[in-house]
């Protein structure tokens, strides 16, 4: 993660900014994909007992900032600081006084940092005036939908279906894919997720994760096959590396498992 970081430094010291455009553009969105990955990383933590490293998510944060500030008029870069800001602004919501992990559709929204929530759609709503769009500024089209909600009954499932549609169609990338399955699922049920699902259930890239039992044990919890959630929920756990997330599929588990209640 250190040689990351330090990659990203390096292309945002020597930003090319007199450079041929083809080759400052490769170098601006390696940046911003290295960049990404580590707020990633410090948002929850792939392995290890906490859930996140703020470390991290504040270091990709302040990159990014900078690279603003020498792009200002560049719109993914907008766009990732946005995203940032938008997903970073829950992090406290995210965990409960014990340490336990809190699921979005459960958090506080009033413990949200709703000053940067204000600050990214700023940012995002001159960078979308600006076009053309691009993935970074979808994925914070799709956080600010969710931070605009009141509560997870008031969120747009139907625009985040649309916007996922649209990242779909701009990333190779099965992780959207399982994300518009959730967001399906909600918008118009939970068959209709789980044949989203199905699309990319056997996508080799997604071998060694945990997300698609966790969703598909969402979905079919959403349905009332409570075995078949426990099933899932039970799989997610065994397959997921950081502590905080395997409690919280296991507590999962446990609701939806038919011998409770």
């Amino acid at each position: 993660m250190a040689q990351r970081i330090g990659r990203a430094k390096a292309t945002i010291a020597d930003a090319g900014l007199d450079a041929p455009p083809a080759y400052r553009d490769a170098r601006l969105a390696s940046a911003l994909h290295v960049l990404y990955l580590v707020f990633d990383e410090g948002y929850t933590a792939t392995a290890g007992p906490s859930l996140t490293r703020v470390d991290l998510t504040a270091e990709a944060i302040r990159l990014v900032r900078r690279l603003h500030r020498l792009l200002p008029g560049d719109g993914e870069v907008a766009g990732l600081l946005a995203l940032m800001l938008l997903t970073d602004a829950r992090r406290d919501a995210r965990v409960g006084p014990d340490g336990r992990m809190v699921g979005l559709a459960e958090q506080d929204r009033a413990r949200w940092d709703h000053a940067a929530i204000a600050e990214a759609t700023t940012l995002l709503a001159a960078a979308l005036a600006a076009g053309p769009l691009g993935p970074y500024q979808l994925q914070a089209a799709i956080a600010a939908v969710h931070a605009e909600a009141a509560g997870d009954a008031d969120t747009d499932w139907a625009q985040i279906v649309v916007l996922y549609g649209l990242l779909e169609r701009r990333t190779d990338n099965p992780v959207v894919t399982l994300n518009r399955a959730v967001a399906v699922g909600m918008a118009q049920g939970p068959r209709a997720g789980l044949a989203v699902l199905d699309t990319v259930a056997d996508d080799p890239r997604l071998r060694r994760s945990h997300r698609p039992d966790a969703v598909r044990a969402h979905l079919l919890e959403r349905l009332g096959d409570h075995a078949g959630a426990c099933e899932h929920y039970r799989r997610a756990a065994r397959a997921a590396l950081n502590r905080a997330e395997q409690r919280y599929l296991e507590e999962r588990a446990s609701r939806s498992s038919p011998d409770v209640g």
